[in-house]
């Protein structure tokens, strides 16, 4: 804000200056009030996120200066970077050159050579989030992004997620963004959600009256009359338009200072417009020439590009340089030179004509294609040059889409799809480019999208091309949730003459869509004859065969073979020649049935090794899932709070992904855990968003679980009956009800009690017939005979049956419902001694549930027990408090004493198998509890509840 603002950061003092205006930084009190409570913030071990945005000229840009050089005055460590038009398509570019790594190259990466869709995305992420997380465990740091309308999709994943995960560090976010520029519904959609998750908006406005008087006194250095501030209105309250104004009309002698007042020299008023233009017109023409290709160059740019561009001598250029500086049009940087405002680069920018821009455009694309190397920052020029069959741009968007498709799909996407668009029906590259844009497509999640093409590339691809076209577009339906597409289009495959490679994913989607279809008769006799034949099919198609043959033995009860079958898979997965998407099934199916069979410590390994091979194989689809098995494992242990903790993880982790069946999994597991806690109005909510989200389930996960959540939650609101209807296919199908039982064992007592309930008996005799059958035929599995035992125990009123489950059970929910179950029972019979053991029975039952926080469970027994005539008896444990030390579960102590310990999230994450995502939930649930806003506030609350564990550190 001119000559005054060179002055600014001395005269605002520091963080704890009480100024909130001075010469050069006028009508911001409330905004740098906000950025000074948040560098006192960070002092004191607390971060946040402040969103800046306004229109250019503003004065977004000076509030992150200011804002760097009273943190830097605080001790902080200080992080700067920006977003640019032309770097737009370089993955993490704005956040490289805040943490110093801008010459780090991503590409191509090094999963490069893992076969099938890899995604780097998370990879990088990880190794990004990495030395922020080290650099701010040294202790606290502002960083500031600027001009985040321009940010690449790969960092606005980037913020949204890193903004979450180290919340809990003493790091200030400021994130600056010109409003009506870029792509401005995503980052929309990323401000929302900061603002949602506690991030503060600051909205620069246009200046109020007081406050450009206030300007107008610094830069003319005297009060002005009202003449003055009708020239000043011409600016409409804009910082850097008014400042310009000011000092440019001044320079030509327009003001006459007299007795401390200034008024205008001339009664005219020109337009504002005007000044900056007449400032470009008053320099010599080789300067404005040179100043129009730089601008192509973007709003900062390297004086090497910009000699080679205009075809002079680095030294040939100074002498207009200098003239471009001297008329305050451009400023040196650390490296580069850039346009002194993002208004003056704009202005330059539109003294080109269109015809002039794109042909400067075209020039520096290929420029920098010469040079060799990364073909993405010529990409961006080729994108505002490229025309209709010019073949260079399309070879050089190709190159650029190839490259950046495994670290930023989206980019791909943006950068494939353009170049399908410049192309001519009968050029030979169509295909390929269709090919690179459905991969993209298909990693970003735009499945729609990805399958239209992919069939219309298939009627114009070459016959060599198109078999690798139709097994994407099969795969593409897989996960769409439409298995039977998929698998007739992966038969289609198989009839051809095709290469190994695609012929055995081509089989293991047949296999997959199967098991999605549960379509085992068929999938039966397919299976065995790969395994009789082995020789002559791929190892994916042997791994296919042998997943089918496990669910199959799964749904006949099985349970053994199941397990063989998986065991092999994995073998074969860990050693043979098997696409990237397919290695990690076998470890996530054999969690699923160590889940099952309640071998808890053998399901947390496979899930642990299964997100190891997740994110080193790059497999997005399936990153969400291993936070939402150990959800379920959680719950299986009764630790409610800690499975909410990995549900809403593996939500996050899908949300940012755009894998949205797994967030549809995740709100299943919080509907049964809200209507549990007796938060009915809670579950139904979950249940309704669930219900609105239009994605296929979570892959691996089947509808047996969703449908007991949706059925407990219909019974919880008093309609039984509605639960009936909505588990009346495995009420009434053998193979279903054997699938249900074997999956999800909760299910058999749950099903035999609601349907003695509802007066259909025949229901609950088929569910303990079922249940008796799998424990008689899988007696190595004990958990099946004391799953049949309480369901015996509800429909024969069989004592005995009931005791040995409440004796045996290993989950401590289905304990004390086993022994409530067993108190009813008692209770209905005649004599002191039944009623004594039944209130024992119910006293069990309580302390069980209040134990795990299943509130409206021990609701019910409280009154179960008051009908006896007693009241709650005293040696219950009390219900954990929802605050304080006392209310934090076992798991959020341990995540609190690595923390006071000093190790990072991802170190604590690492010790204790859980993802980053995972340890920042907990860390976000410990703060609320304990009311505490820092890591420091942490340490001193573990050290005075827990010196002990600090002292072993």
């Amino acid at each position: 804000m001119g000559e005054a603002s060179h002055h600014a950061t001395e005269a605002a003092g520091g963080p704890d200056s009480r100024r909130s205006s001075w010469p050069g930084w006028r009508g911001r009190a409330r905004e740098w009030g906000l950025v000074v409570g948040s560098i006192k913030a960070a002092r004191a071990g607390r971060g946040g996120v402040l969103l800046v945005e306004g229109p250019s000229g503003a004065g977004k840009s000076h509030l992150l200066g200011l804002a760097a050089a009273a943190a830097e005055r605080s001790g902080l460590g200080v992080a700067r970077g920006v977003a640019d038009e032309l770097t737009q398509l370089i993955p993490l570019a704005p956040l490289l050159s805040a943490l110093g790594e801008s010459d780090r190259t991503l590409f191509p990466g090094r999963n490069a050579s893992v076969p099938g869709p890899a995604d780097q995305r998370l990879q990088l992420l990880q190794e990004l989030q990495e030395p922020l997380e080290r650099l701010v465990a040294d202790g606290p740091v502002l960083l500031t992004l600027d001009d985040v309308e321009w940010a690449d999709p790969l960092t606005l994943l980037a913020l949204r997620s890193m903004t979450s995960d180290l919340s809990s560090y003493p790091l200030v976010w400021m994130l600056a963004r010109t409003i009506g520029r870029g792509d401005a519904p995503r980052l929309d959609c990323l401000f929302n959600v900061l603002e949602k998750e506690g991030a503060t908006r600051l909205e620069l406005a246009a200046l109020d009256e007081p406050a450009v008087a206030d300007v107008v006194t610094d830069v003319l250095g005297a009060a002005p009359e009202p003449d003055v501030l009708a020239l000043a209105s011409l600016a409409k309250g804009n910082p850097f338009l008014l400042v310009d104004l000011l000092e440019k009309l001044n320079s030509e002698g327009a003001f006459q200072v007299a007795d401390g007042h200034v008024h205008m020299v001339s009664a005219g008023l020109p337009r504002v417009q005007a000044v900056t233009q007449e400032r470009l017109a008053q320099l010599p023409v080789r300067t404005r020439h040179l100043l129009q290709a730089a601008a192509v160059l973007g709003r900062s740019f390297s004086v090497t590009d910009l000699a080679e561009m205009v075809g002079e001598s680095t030294s040939g250029l100074l002498s207009m340089l200098e003239e471009a500086m001297a008329a305050g049009i451009v400023e040196a940087t650390e490296r580069e030179l850039a346009f002194r405002h993002d208004l003056l680069w704009q202005a330059v920018v539109g003294t080109l004509p269109a015809a002039v821009r794109r042909a400067l455009h075209h020039d520096a694309a290929e420029m920098l294609l010469r040079r060799g190397g990364s073909a993405v920052p010529a990409a961006a020029h080729l994108l505002h040059s490229a025309g209709r069959g010019d073949e260079s741009a399309l070879l050089g968007l190709d190159r650029a889409a190839r490259e950046v498709l495994r670290s930023s799909p989206q980019t791909a996407a943006d950068l494939a799809t353009r170049a399908l668009e410049l192309s001519d029906p009968a050029d030979p590259g169509w295909a390929g480019r269709a090919a690179t844009a459905v991969d993209a497509l298909t990693t970003i999640g735009r499945l729609p999208e990805a399958a239209d093409l992919a069939r219309t590339a298939l009627g114009r691809a070459p016959p060599a091309q198109a078999p690798h076209l139709r097994c994407a577009l099969a795969y593409i339906l897989l996960l769409s949730g439409r298995p039977a597409e998929a698998e007739s289009e992966a038969e289609s495959l198989l009839a051809q003459d095709i290469p190994e490679d695609l012929r055995g994913i081509a089989e293991w989607t047949v296999f997959w869509g199967l098991i999605c279809l549960n379509d085992f008769g068929r999938g039966r006799l397919r299976a065995e004859a790969v395994l009789a034949d082995r020789a002559r099919h791929t190892d994916a198609a042997v791994v296919g065969a042998l997943l089918l043959l496990a669910r199959l033995a799964m749904v006949d009860g099985r349970i053994a073979d199941s397990f063989a079958h998986l065991h092999e898979a994995q073998r074969i997965a860990n050693s043979g020649t098997v696409e990237a998407i397919q290695r990690p099934y076998a470890r996530l199916l054999l969690s699923l049935n160590y889940r099952a069979m309640r071998q808890f410590g053998p399901s947390e390994i496979a899930i642990q090794d299964a997100e190891e091979e997740i994110n080193a194989l790059g497999l997005t689809v399936l990153a969400a899932g291993p936070a939402l098995f150990r959800s379920v494992l959680r719950l299986a242990a009764g630790r409610f709070d800690d499975a909410a903790a990995e549900a809403k993880a593996g939500m996050m982790i899908a949300d940012e992904l755009g894998t949205h069946g797994f967030i549809r999994v995740g709100l299943s597991m919080l509907a049964f855990i809200a209507m549990r806690r007796g938060d009915i109005d809670t579950a139904v909510r979950h249940i309704e968003r669930y219900h609105s989200i239009n994605a296929a389930s979570g892959m691996l996960f089947g509808s047996v679980w969703e449908r007991w959540v949706m059925a407990a939650v219909a019974e919880a609101q008093g309609d039984p009956e509605r639960a009936i209807d909505i588990l009346h296919a495995i009420y009434t199908d053998q193979e279903e009800r054997r699938w249900a039982l074997t999956t999800t064992p909760l299910t058999a007592s749950w099903m035999t009690r609601l349907a003695l309930a509802t007066g259909n008996r025949p229901y609950a005799r088929a569910i303990v017939d079922t249940a008796e059958s799998l424990a008689r035929n899988n007696p190595d599995f004990p958990c099946l005979a004391v799953t049949a035992a309480h369901a015996r125990g509800l429909l024969r009123q069989d004592p005995g049956a009931l005791a040995s489950a409440v004796t045996d059970q290993p989950e401590p929910w289905a304990r004390a419902s086993a022994a409530e179950d067993l108190g009813v029972l008692l209770a209905a019979r005649p004599g002191t001694a039944a009623r004594e053991q039944a209130v024992n029975s119910l006293d069990q039952a309580l302390d069980g549930y209040q134990h795990v926080g299943a509130l409206r469970d021990a609701a019910r027994v409280r009154s179960r027990l008051r009908a006896l005539g007693v009241r709650r008896r005293h040696w219950a444990q009390p219900p954990r408090p929802s605050f304080g030390w006392d209310g934090l579960t076992d798991t959020e102590r341990e995540v609190a004493v690595l923390v006071a310990q000093g190790l990072t999230n991802r170190q604590a994450a690492a010790r204790m198998f859980l993802s980053p995502h995972t340890v920042s939930t907990h860390l976000r649930r410990i703060f609320t509890k304990l009311d505490i806003g820092s890591r420091v506030d942490l340490a001193r609350i573990v050290t005075e509840r827990c010196p002990d564990a600090l002292r072993d550190a």
